[in-house]
């Protein structure tokens, strides 16, 4: 594949966009329960920021994603507008989902961004759905579904794996694999090396990538996506990542010092720098400046947050039933 140097420039962008977004919003959260305040469990996407990247350059803007509670990665990778999905994280009424949704529940039409789930696994039927729909119209939509390795011992997910494989269906099962289940490690819940070996048993292909790496991540997708749009069917992918954070900011950290360690040595944004400067593709100033770029970007989605208002009860009829 061949990316030209502010493509690359660009998704460096993002991924840094997306880090800064995710200490901005725990620093926030972490305030407001400091001062007394519940907002919520926060589910950060520190340390996957390439996979949602990676996977979103590959995407149309009308292809359908189901995304999980630890999605703001994947709402920002799609397009929808940094005001809004700050503004849905933080509960106010011009967020994507006009603040009721909030951080587990981001929401996009305009761009088919079918939502977050609380529920784990609760995209993978979800998919089904949209992938259908765009064969029955005979559109070469497809439809990327993420969710973590927990929810590939869901009994959702090994039905939905057989169904798009007898129907051919375009979908492209995401498994952001960082190893644990909340507290629970892949080896506690999963039997074998690879989820992605589990594809095997419906004749489809399953691939595993480095998750870390945002152009192992392209590749890997760009591959599933044209099988998908030609009308070849699904395609089961695993990305080996780690999350930087525990599960969420309601739960301590409980995995090992030294995997946390080395697994934040191999931090993507870092790896995709190192690589930009040693090719010659932008140097230091260049990636300083990307950087602070993307805080006065945040800076400016965090002020439309602050000036924007609370969604009032009266207004809930509104959001829950379609017109």
């Amino acid at each position: 594949m061949h990316f030209s140097p502010q493509e690359l420039k660009d998704m460096f962008g993002t991924m840094v966009l997306i880090r800064e977004f995710e200490l901005s919003t725990m620093e926030i959260f972490a305030q407001r329960m400091r001062a007394g305040d519940f907002p919520g469990a926060l589910h950060s996407s520190e340390g996957q920021e390439a996979i949602a990247v990676g996977v979103m350059s590959r995407l149309r803007p009308d292809d359908y994603v189901f995304s999980t509670y630890r999605g703001h990665g994947h709402a920002i990778a799609k397009g929808i507008p940094l005001e809004r999905v700050a503004a849905e994280v933080h509960g106010r009424a011009s967020g994507a989902s006009r603040g009721f949704g909030g951080s587990m529940h981001l929401f996009w039409k305009p761009l088919n961004f079918m939502g977050g789930n609380g529920i784990v696994g609760g995209g993978i039927p979800l998919a089904l759905g949209t992938a259908y729909a765009a064969v029955k119209r005979g559109s070469d939509q497809v439809t990327a579904v993420f969710f973590g390795d927990g929810a590939a011992s869901q009994g959702s997910f090994h039905e939905a794996l057989n169904m798009a494989a007898l129907k051919r269906w375009p979908v492209i099962f995401v498994c952001e694999n960082n190893l644990y289940a909340a507290t629970t490690h892949v080896s506690g819940n999963c039997p074998l090396e690879n989820i992605a070996d589990r594809a095997a048993a419906y004749s489809i292909p399953g691939v595993v990538a480095d998750g870390n790496d945002v152009l192992a991540v392209t590749e890997t997708a760009e591959a599933a996506v044209a099988r998908a749009r030609a009308g070849h069917g699904p395609t089961l992918i695993e990305f080996k990542t780690y999350r930087h954070r525990a599960h969420c900011m309601v739960i301590p950290e409980h995995r090992p010092y030294q995997e946390r360690t080395t697994w934040r040595e191999r931090d993507p944004i870092e790896r995709f720098a190192a690589r930009l400067l040693a090719e010659g593709i932008a140097d230091r100033a260049q990636l300083d400046d990307i950087r602070r770029q993307a805080a006065a970007r945040l800076e400016q989605a965090l002020q439309f947050m602050r000036e924007s208002p609370l969604p009032q009860p009266t207004d809930v009829e509104e959001v829950l039933y379609a017109p």
